[in-house]
């Protein structure tokens, strides 16, 4: 790759583009923000809706929540597993929610609002039902342990679906506020559309504010069968993430002063992610910033330098660049790569918006970036996710011909219900369908996978799960990169 110590940003993104122009010129961005929105559906809990396309995809988790005497039917499956995760599943809602805050007229002209809206709502459905008094939030329900120890379509499972809740004496600030963020953020997409929905999701967001200010703790110290698969690493982030989506959905000043009272700014991030939300809140003041709502001073300065800074880092221009494989993907690191990769294509996406809205650019060391520059990165890291990249494979399956066919997923890797009800029990799964060296029977359309390595390699096998899983935060803020780019 060229260095940019000789060329600018726009020399080196017009280079990657010209390596990759024969595959890139067949991508159809609007397939792929429809499929990344199906791949949802495929992830349904509960009692399906007769308008669900994911046709081989039946009802499941009818009885979960009657452990503990509540309705928890609905929401979403986290990954290739059964298990229902409240941490992920809510940044997932917000950063889907996000996407249509940000990008509506587009989604609303290739006709996919109604789509997305849909998304949205299976999630915040089951949020108010898992949501049943302000300081009772239900965080999960499935064990991971015993859920990962079987291999079973959702429809089938005989794993325990044990239900996990936080309340004031086992806290989980972490958690009611990034719940609190989802609502809140939910409530400006539905504003238009529904306007009590809209009021309902509000009135949940700012219960779930209050709750996590009062009980402070983190979710996975009170829920310890959290910890192996979503331990959160602090509860700060959140808080000012949900402060950020409430005072955008209400013009309320209290938020703005809860804000502005926490010293924290974060400094310079390297990622966005289900666990850090940071960047999103450094983005959010930035934004205040441009608008001449907030001066350029004290913490405020230090949130949009500190957020310039990763954008800097991001597009290759900064003093610790985000490192990047010799195709030009973004990385991270080996285990599911692509949910930050996505995550921070939404962050550039989003703030060439707000430059581009600000007639203004950023200074990166001397290299002038404009919102343009920003839009070209995202199309790369898009372009390179959708097969313009050295394999010739799309990431995304269903997504042109050369995909995953054989993802580390448990509905997509047996044969659908609807073609074979016979059950599918715990080990039999695993030997009749997961080690199958077999295309899957099923597919799982828009799912995005974990991806390549930092060598663009990518081995298409269900047993490497640190590459061939699909989860929800990997195809979230995707959705929106794909809405502002048809």
């Amino acid at each position: 790759m060229i260095s940019t110590k000789y060329f600018g940003l726009g020399l080196v993104l017009l280079v990657l583009l010209i390596q990759r122009a024969a595959s890139a010129t067949n991508i159809d961005y609007g397939v792929a923000l429809s499929k990344s929105l199906r791949y949802y559906q495929g992830q349904r809990s509960g009692k399906l809706l007769p308008t669900q396309s994911v046709q081989w995809r039946g009802d499941s988790g009818l009885r979960d929540g009657s452990d503990n005497g509540i309705d928890l039917v609905g929401g979403y499956y986290d990954a290739g597993d059964n298990v229902k995760f409240g941490f992920p599943m809510a940044y997932t809602i917000t950063v889907l929610a996000w996407g249509v805050v940000e990008f509506e007229q587009k989604f609303s002209s290739k006709n996919e609002l109604e789509n997305a809206l849909e998304a949205i709502k299976w999630g915040t459905d089951y949020i108010i039902k898992a949501h049943p008094q302000p300081n009772i939030l239900y965080a999960q329900v499935g064990d991971g342990d015993s859920d990962h120890a079987c291999w079973q379509r959702p429809e089938d499972m005989t794993t325990p679906r044990t239900s996990y809740k936080i309340d004031a004496q086992h806290p989980g600030s972490d958690l009611a506020a990034e719940t609190s963020a989802a609502l809140a953020a939910s409530s400006i997409a539905f504003a238009k559309s529904n306007a009590n929905y809209s009021s309902l999701l509000l009135t949940h967001a700012k219960q779930l504010f209050d709750f996590a200010k009062s009980s402070r703790g983190l979710y996975s110290d009170s829920i310890p069968v959290a910890q192996k698969f979503y331990k959160s690493r602090g509860d700060e982030d959140e808080l000012l993430w949900a402060a950020s989506w409430l005072y955008r959905a209400t013009n309320n000043g209290s938020y703005m002063d809860y804000i502005g009272s926490v010293e924290d700014t974060g400094d310079i991030r390297t990622s966005f992610s289900w666990d850090d939300k940071y960047l999103g809140v450094q983005l959010f003041i930035t934004k205040m910033v441009l608008e001449d709502k907030l001066a350029y001073d004290g913490n405020w300065a230090d949130y949009r330098d500190s957020f310039e800074e990763f954008i800097c880092n991001l597009v290759q221009e900064g003093s610790d660049n985000v490192k990047r494989s010799p195709g030009g993907l973004n990385w991270w690191q080996p285990w599911n790569n692509l949910q930050y990769t996505s995550a921070a294509t939404l962050i550039a996406t989003i703030y060439s918006k707000y430059l581009a809205t600000a007639k203004t650019s950023i200074d990166c060391y001397g290299e002038n970036i404009r919102p343009k520059d920003l839009v070209a990165f995202a199309k790369s890291q898009v372009d390179y996710i959708l097969g313009s990249n050295p394999k010739n494979m799309s990431y995304m399956v269903g997504y042109g011909t050369n995909y995953p066919k054989q993802i580390h997923h448990r509905g997509a890797s047996i044969v659908s219900i609807k073609k074979d009800p016979t059950p599918v029990n715990c080990q039999e799964g695993f030997a009749n369908w997961y080690n199958k060296n077999a295309d899957d029977p099923n597919v799982l359309d828009g799912a995005v996978v974990g991806g390549p390595s930092d060598t663009d390699e990518y081995t298409d096998a269900r047993s490497n799960y640190e590459q061939s899983e699909p989860t929800l935060t990997n195809n979230a803020p995707l959705v929106g990169v794909l809405a502002k780019l048809v």
